[in-house]
């Protein structure tokens, strides 16, 4: 698990960025069908996935997506955020065996309301995955 931290609508700046990797197992894919009662092919069924475009077995789209959660509820902000909406683009596949790495930068504030805008990706390698943007209420001292 990622240590948890906690950062202030006070101690956040433009710029700022926090990152999370993690290897996409089989176990991953299993686990996350298994709570969101996605049981597409392409995820399970390897004879299946080979007709596809993919070629191959892929990982869920919202399972590199549900690192983005981890980075913004155990990074930055961290511990005591509330997520307020998220815009995804889904550019290319995670395959398992891949580590994805889930990075959100803030892009802009308003800290009288404690909200902050963070561009979102997710990579595999240079290979952006998934891009997006992230609102959320931080955590304040006041």
């Amino acid at each position: 698990m990622a240590e948890l931290k906690q950062v202030f609508i006070e101690d956040i700046t433009v710029g700022q960025s926090a990152s999370l990797s993690k290897e996409v197992t089989e176990k991953d894919v299993e686990m996350f069908g298994e709570v969101s009662l996605d049981t597409n092919p392409v995820h399970f069924d390897q004879a299946y996935a080979e007709k596809t475009m993919f070629k191959t077995r892929i990982a869920h789209g919202m399972l590199g997506a549900s690192l983005l959660s981890a980075v913004l509820g155990t990074q930055l902000p961290g511990m005591g955020t509330i997520y307020l909406g998220q815009t995804l683009k889904f550019k290319a596949p995670v395959k398992l065996g891949d580590t994805i790495t889930a990075t959100a930068t803030v892009r802009e504030m308003t800290p009288e309301k404690k909200r902050v805008v963070l561009d979102t990706v997710v990579k595999v390698g240079d290979t952006v995955v998934i891009d997006g943007e992230a609102q959320v209420l931080a955590p304040s001292r006041g």
